[in-house]
């Protein structure tokens, strides 16, 4: 047969698959879904978790679940979606959760170019807030449920959704559902929709999968400088914004001593090995040796990667002064954190005073830091994701890793719950703009995603 008409016949095949795919009534109620929940802003002062919370209610109902099994459960004026998947109870096994989060980062329709709340395409990717960060998950894992229930499947054990309503603010109702609930709590481990992933380059070929088993700590401090103030007319030598401007300039400039663990190094082994050039080489350079300072420059220079190896403190926020006519009478910085597994909050809280060198000025830790340890893996889990994801792209490497920023994962696994994120998604994480403008999604990655969770949960709850 001749090459070309071969090519065309595969290409003409994948069409019409793809075609199908789309058209499919699962792809069809997890557009739905999607569509419906990005379109609702449940920023954290919107209060629309509990609304959104209850339309999926509703529509795991629909799909068969009994009306006991589905609940709503509200907290400090946030919502969380708690819905169980009856199993026969034959493997004699605890109760898998399916995590996710509903609420997102708030933005501002002014600095976008399309609708934040509005769910817009072009011919690559879905745009709208959440439409990754995690409306993605909380979409592809219900419409998997009404998937499987219509299709009658019967788990070997239960499985819950959990889904959160504050994980991007306070994580009130994660604490809740991790430290105060005995049928949550009772789980043997969660899978987390909200983390891991497929890894692409610019053009689309598949590096790696990701398996998130370990996150850093969230911590932040509010530093402030205090000052008598006084008239504008007579300035002083000890200005509150000029000291903590030394305090902020200290801060940027002081890099976290390089941290690593046997998760780090073997994910930057492998992952440096397929991406190669410079900065693969670098990844490399690093897993053989992670006192090789010139590797870890080179990886801190490199967003994607900073977080990985070693502490990051950054200063988001500035408040400072009273009147334009008046000298300040105080100033204040807020330092968010992310510390390296194993390094305590006391610590880096003793290195950031160390640094900014100012004896006056006060230190105040926001909230309740969680510490939390790393999940080791299983095997069975690990098989039913490579599952998952050979079904997509046959032979790709999966790498445990550790997440540089929070999730629910932390509470869940500081609750005695091993935790792995293991989201559906395949994207280039240059184009990753969760929490920031003109957030996106492949639609390809989206239709990719539809047999995801269906193949890990099989896997894991059939009988053999």
């Amino acid at each position: 047969m001749h090459r070309s008409f071969w090519t065309a016949l595969c290409l003409s095949v994948f069409s019409i698959s793809a075609s199908a795919q789309i058209e499919s009534e699962h792809a069809q109620k997890t557009l739905e879904i999607y569509r419906t929940i990005v379109e609702v802003d449940t920023s954290k002062t919107m209060g629309n978790t509990i609304p959104v919370a209850e339309y999926l209610a509703g529509e795991l109902i629909a799909a068969g679940f009994a009306e006991e099994d589905v609940r709503i459960v509200p907290k400090d004026g946030f919502g969380t979606l708690i819905a169980t998947y009856r199993g026969d109870g034959s493997a004699g096994a605890k109760p898998i959760l399916l995590l996710g989060h509903m609420d997102v980062v708030e933005a501002l329709a002014e600095d976008w170019v399309r609708p934040p709340f509005e769910l817009t395409q072009d011919d690559v990717n879905f745009y709208a807030r959440g439409t990754i960060d995690n409306k993605f998950g909380v979409a592809q894992l219900t419409g998997t449920m009404i998937r499987l229930k219509k299709e009658g499947f019967v788990p070997d054990r239960d499985l819950m959704l959990v889904f959160s309503g504050d994980e991007e603010s306070g994580m009130t109702t994660t604490r809740m559902m991790a430290y105060e609930m005995p049928e949550i709590a009772e789980a043997e481990y969660a899978l987390n929709s909200d983390a891991g992933g497929g890894a692409l380059t610019a053009d689309g070929v598949a590096v790696s999968y990701r398996v998130q088993a370990a996150e850093k700590t969230y911590a932040t401090w509010q530093i402030t400088v205090r000052n008598p103030g006084g008239h504008s007319s007579r300035p002083r030598d000890d200005n509150a914004i000029y000291e903590l401007a030394a305090a902020v300039k200290a801060i940027e400039a002081h890099r976290f001593p390089v941290r690593w663990s046997e998760m780090t190094l073997s994910y930057f082994q492998q992952t440096g090995e397929k991406i190669g050039g410079e900065l693969g080489d670098a990844m490399v350079r690093f897993a053989y040796d992670p006192e090789d300072e010139e590797a870890a420059e080179m990886l801190r220079s490199e967003p994607s990667y900073v977080g990985t190896t070693r502490t990051t403190c950054v200063v988001t926020m500035l408040e400072a002064g009273h009147a334009e006519n008046a000298l300040p009478q105080s100033a204040t910085a807020t330092v968010n954190c992310r510390i390296f597994p194993g390094v305590s909050v006391a610590d880096i809280e003793a290195e950031l005073k160390s640094v900014v060198g100012n004896e006056e000025a006060e230190f105040v830790l926001l909230g309740d830091p969680t510490e939390s340890p790393i999940s080791e893996i299983r095997a069975d889990v690990m098989t039913a994701v490579g599952k998952a994801v050979h079904s997509r792209y046959p032979g790709l490497d999966l790498i445990t890793y550790m997440e540089s920023g929070g999730t629910d994962g932390m509470h869940f696994r500081k609750a005695g719950i091993p935790t792995w994120g293991i989201s559906g998604v395949f994207m280039n994480p240059d184009e990753m703009f969760a929490h920031g403008l003109n957030e996106r999604v492949p639609i390809k990655a989206f239709y990719d995603a539809l047999d995801h969770w269906s193949v890990i949960i099989r896997e894991l709850t059939t009988p053999e």
